[in-house]
């Protein structure tokens, strides 16, 4: 395949723009030898109105016929031979396995999504038929079903090249809305979303979509104006809370807000229990510390923190966790903007007169090294913000409290969280059966026994949570109620029956449940 570094806008290429950008090896900082064109603000115009354009017809397509297209790009996917696993693992530094991986997973959600869509649940059809002799007013006939929002603008994530970039949940999620995509290319593997958009292109050409279902752009500085577009109804964003803030600010500030569905920034409280300790102290350690450095640390569900009551058996712990993390090797980062982030988060805890360190060779080089501290727990009961902070990579905190109060006090101080898990036995459970309720008020994913950082995609699954975790806690970036952040309620008051799109009409066509006077029936009317 020939990277040709153009846009993608309503079905064709275009490279107006006089800037370009480059895309970099991740593990020599290289230049690789391509280079990219950052759409100029005609070209951004363009792929946000051919969105605009695409919106009606590709709504009003058959749920069957997304399904297909969903279908058709999980194969394009598939198909993705080695010499693009290569390409994305030079660009990303992340192992062929994890990127084979992670390509069945992106495969996965859009298959996943075309179930959605044939089931049709995510209609929301709802009836309440008409009582014409109700007394003292009669009811008119009122019908109510799903459709998409419109254009959709996705920001591809640094730590997610397949499964969170272009053909990601946010994308899958969107198409199955029946909402058309403008996709913000990621600086850091512009090759590898060439490579995908081709796929979702290929996708779309054999399926008949409409010219504008999926559009992407290159470039730095060009989301602004993409959130800023009246075209726009809806954007995707996984990366930091200091950028996903600044998108929810946009959006607001338009003379017609819309939502920003944002996951920006998470610490994953780990909450380690006594009598777990005793149990299987040694071994929480070993797969505690595996799990801050699975993936160099960069995952959003990363455990960023932990939290014990003080005992001999909870100093113990901490001997043998530090040992577990000096043991760990250096690995190489997304790019050197991330390591950079990560070099400044550790330099924070350093420099705080409240943390000691406990773990963890000096920085040096272009590979981050685990490190592992413990802070006071007055930073956490006076919410000092050090602690609220993501270090996204490699590393995470101790904090030791003093009894059951404190440990309550000190969640109480947490901000929202992606995750919270509890690391706990039987009796543990029952003594500290108060902290589940609080840790429900703090995070959208409660693990028991476990570690956050594998996000299992299924209907259950939540990947969202309070502020600042993600900027609207009602929606999930992971699963397939992710489709419900792009579909709003439409309501029919009177119309005849022939009128009246599939999902709502006498003789339910599509054979779907709907809730229909109070009661769930898959039957006609």
């Amino acid at each position: 395949m020939q990277i040709q570094g153009k846009n993608y806008i309503g079905g064709a290429r275009s490279g107006e723009g006089e800037v370009r950008v480059y895309s970099i090896d991740a593990s020599t900082g290289e230049k690789l030898p391509y280079e990219f064109f950052q759409a100029s603000a005609a070209e951004v115009d363009a792929a946000a109105r051919a969105a605009e354009q695409a919106a009606p017809l590709y709504r009003k397509l058959s749920a069957e016929k997304r399904a297909a297209f969903l279908d058709a790009i999980a194969d394009e996917l598939d198909a993705l031979g080695d010499d693009f696993v290569q390409l994305v693992c030079q660009e990303t530094a992340l192992p062929a396995g994890r990127i084979q991986g992670e390509r069945g997973r992106t495969s996965g959600q859009m298959r996943l999504f075309a179930k959605v869509l044939r089931r049709g649940d995510f209609h929301g059809a709802r009836i309440d038929t008409a009582l014409p002799d109700r007394k003292p007013l009669p009811r008119p006939d009122l019908r109510q079903y799903r459709i998409g929002l419109g254009p959709v603008a996705v920001f591809g994530a640094s730590n997610f090249p397949l499964a969170f970039s272009t053909a990601g949940g946010d994308t899958a999620a969107a198409l199955a809305a029946g909402c058309p995509v403008v996709f913000k290319a990621h600086s850091g593997h512009m090759v590898t979303a060439e490579y995908v958009a081709d796929a979702v292109i290929r996708a779309a050409e054999k399926t008949g979509m409409p010219k504008g279902v999926f559009n992407m752009i290159y470039g730095g500085g060009v989301g602004e104006q993409l959130v800023k577009h009246p075209a726009i109804q809806a954007v995707g964003f996984t990366g930091s809370l200091r950028g996903g803030r600044a998108l929810c600010d946009m959006a607001a500030a338009r003379p017609q807000p819309i939502p920003v569905f944002a996951e920006m920034s998470s610490i994953n409280p780990v909450v380690v229990l006594p009598e777990a300790l005793k149990a299987r102290g040694d071994a929480i350690s070993g797969e505690l510390a595996a799990s801050v450095v699975l993936g160099c640390g960069q995952f959003c569900t990363n455990p960023g923190l932990v939290i014990g009551l003080r005992s001999p058996e909870f100093s113990s712990f901490l001997e043998r966790l530090a040992g577990a993390m000096n043991e760990q090797a250096p690995q190489t980062m997304l790019n050197p903007g991330t390591l950079k982030s990560y070099e400044k988060g550790v330099a924070a805890l350093l420099a705080h007169s409240g943390v000691q360190h406990l773990a963890g060779a000096n920085q040096e080089g272009n590979q981050a090294r685990p490190q592992l501290f413990k802070a006071d727990v007055s930073l956490l009961l006076e919410s000092d913000e050090l602690l609220q902070e993501e270090v996204f990579g490699p590393t995470t905190v101790v904090v030791e409290v003093a009894d059951e109060a404190q440990l309550q006090q000190a969640l109480q101080g947490l901000h929202g969280q992606l995750t919270a898990t509890l690391l706990a036995e039987p009796a543990d459970l029952q003594r500290f059966e108060a902290i589940i309720g609080l840790l429900e008020q703090k995070a959208g994913r409660l693990l028991l026994n476990g570690y956050p950082t594998g996000v299992e995609v299924c209907d259950a699954m939540v990947h969202g949570g309070p502020y600042p975790a993600t900027s609207d806690a009602r929606g999930t970036s992971v699963g397939t109620l992710a489709i419900d952040r792009f579909l709003r309620p439409v309501c029919y008051q009177n119309y005849p029956d022939a009128f009246l799109p599939e999902a709502l009409q006498n003789a339910n066509p599509l054979g779907i449940q709907r809730l229909v006077n109070g009661e769930n029936t898959k039957a006609a009317i």
